[in-house]
């Protein structure tokens, strides 16, 4: 966890911007995932993969936030 605590919030900040929300145009890849895991069709290993590395940086964040917290 020394790792996470190294991290600068700004950079996770910036990477849930960047890497969360990429590509941006025409739909956010993270919410495009995150619509096909709610209805179901979240089959294809790319897909799983694809969600894995966009909810990556939010994971971070949220992990980094509840350290700061305690």
């Amino acid at each position: 966890m020394q790792f996470i605590d190294n991290m600068p919030l700004s950079l996770l900040l910036i990477m849930c911007l960047l890497l969360g929300f990429a590509p941006f145009i025409p739909e956010p890849h993270i919410l495009e995932k995150l619509r096909i895991l709610f209805q179901g069709n979240l089959k294809k290993p790319l897909d799983i993969f694809d969600l894995f590395w966009h909810s990556a940086p939010f994971i971070l964040l949220l992990i980094k936030l509840i350290r700061i917290k305690n």
